[in-house]
């Protein structure tokens, strides 16, 4: 598995989610790469709103700003509602 790590110095939640990726490495087959979005014009245009941002096999997956609550999410807070 290719992934790709989009940030810049100095991001404290870049720092973080590169420290998650590389514990879930020692699970999961990949190959981690980071980018630093302010060495590209583009992709500092394209990121520069969302980092940290990662691409999972070329397609970028998860933007810091686009959290889209999953089912086991709702499933939990329904439960500690008693729902």
């Amino acid at each position: 598995m290719e992934i790709v790590l989009y940030g810049r110095k100095n991001c404290k939640l870049c720092d973080e989610v590169e420290e998650s990726i590389r514990i879930l490495g020692a699970v999961y087959p990949l190959d981690l790469r980071v980018v630093d979005i302010e060495s590209d014009p583009a992709l500092h245009e394209e990121f520069m709103l969302v980092i940290p941002a990662v691409a999972i096999d070329g397609e970028v997956v998860f933007r810091s700003i686009t959290h889209v609550v999953t089912l086991a999410e709702l499933d939990q807070e329904f439960q500690r509602r008693g729902t």
